[in-house]
């Protein structure tokens, strides 16, 4: 199983994707809901740990040069054009950094301010819809899905549960041949939901419903819809509504087609159809659609990291309700060492949260509760690195520096199909 998000033909879990885990701008405070979203519920956050018990180092300027070398060590090693690294600690300081260019044409450098596709974070933000339909009674986890959307193999025992927990036994509609070809013949067309559905259900199940995990695209296709249709809104102006706008998230969309703001980072690749390094900035990301299709900037995903690991927005309140959160973090064990997979979100080595990697473009935003402390790396490409996400690497040596005793270290896996 490799451990991807919303890769080609190379998807399985990470959603560091994990596709999948994983700084200035002036969308880091919550605003207030509008009037038609769900009402929140005021949570009281845990109080700070001490400097002397969160397993994390003080940033001093010592520890800063050490990550300063290490990452550009890393970016020479690897060969990613551009990476923006971001560490925050309520007591230890903070640190962000970037390297590189965004552009490799112009010479354009890095910046913390850029918009860059997050791929499989996506998912983060779709089952967190579906759990405040939860909370208000418009759904429910253990509903088939069938209920919601015809014809999926298995539809009248296959739940939302599973499907969010990566467990249905759908065949993963990114690792079908047809549609790599199809993608990668014409990357600016559309796809929609029910094409991409197509892909998967020619295929037969990989095994009965809640047997085990394996990663699948499939499943947030069909929860996408399932938000649309329980929400009364299309998923685009569901996200905005209900989710972006209460937790204050101003440089962070759901596009409806190839849109992409300014300023943002080219994104380079070579799951193309030639094999060579192509820019798939301008590429259609309705391919990923609710798996994987969504834009932010590093500043957003700093406070989403925390949103979405403790349920809790900076002023206090919560997009769902505690219990449901509990729900969310029940994170069983999958195949891949040291990681756990709850609904729409995975814990390697305590670091809560989800990686994101789609053609030219890869982050990984997680939170470690036992420090309060967040991670944030955006990378302008998706090209291996030895058989590693490149910000699997990048995320593995930078907790190597900052939290020795929780190292988001997460080995890639044999296939597995």
């Amino acid at each position: 199983m490799r451990h991807t998000c919303t890769r080609l033909r190379r998807g399985t879990v990470t959603a560091t994707a994990v596709g999948a885990l994983v700084v200035p701008s002036a969308a880091g405070t919550a605003v207030a809901a509008p009037a038609s979203a769900p009402a929140a519920v005021t949570a009281t956050a845990p109080p700070a740990p001490s400097p002397s018990d969160t397993g994390v180092r003080t940033l001093t300027p010592d520890v800063k040069r050490q990550l300063d070398q290490a990452v550009q060590q890393l970016m020479d090693r690897t060969h990613v054009p551009g990476a923006t690294v971001g560490v925050w600690t309520p007591h230890q300081g903070q640190y962000v950094k970037s390297f590189g260019v965004a552009d490799k044409t112009t010479g354009r450098p890095m910046d913390p301010g850029l918009y860059l596709r997050i791929g499989s974070e996506t998912k983060t933000f779709t089952v967190t819809a579906l759990l405040q339909l939860a909370d208000q009674g418009k759904v429910g986890l253990d509903d088939p899905i069938g209920k919601y959307v015809a014809g999926v193999p298995n539809g009248d025992s296959l739940t939302l549960r599973q499907l969010a927990g990566m467990r249905s036994g759908l065949f993963n509609y990114s690792d079908d041949d047809g549609f790599f070809k199809a993608l990668t013949s014409d990357p600016q067309r559309p796809f929609t939901p029910q094409q991409l559905l197509d892909y998967s259900f020619q295929h037969p199940v990989l095994f009965p419903p809640g047997q085990k995990f394996d990663y699948c695209n499939t499943n947030l296709i069909l929860l996408g819809l399932v938000v649309e249709k329980a929400g009364g809104l299309p998923l685009a102006d569901y996200l905005r509504t209900r989710v972006l706008a209460p937790a204050g998230l101003g440089h962070t969309l759901f596009p409806r087609g190839a849109e992409f703001p300014q300023p943002h980072a080219q994104g380079y690749t070579d799951q193309t159809a030639t094999g060579q390094v192509e820019d798939a900035a301008d590429w259609n990301p309705s391919w990923a659609w609710a798996a994987g299709a969504m834009i932010s900037d590093l500043d957003d995903l700093r406070v989403w990291a925390r949103t979405v690991a403790t349920g809790v927005l900076p002023d206090g309140r919560t997009l769902i309700s505690p219990a449901t959160q509990k729900q969310r973090l029940t994170t069983p064990p999958t195949p891949i060492a040291g990681t756990g997979y709850g609904l729409g979100i995975f814990d390697v080595q305590g670091w809560i949260g989800h990686n994101g990697s789609l053609p030219g473009y890869e982050s990984l935003t997680v939170y470690l509760p036992s420090a309060q402390a967040t991670l944030v790396v955006l990378l302008n490409t998706d090209i291996d690195y030895r058989g590693s996400e490149p910000s699997t690497v990048f995320g593995e040596t930078v907790t190597r520096i900052v939290s020795p005793q929780h190292v988001f270290d997460l080995p890639a896996q044999p296939a597995a199909r």
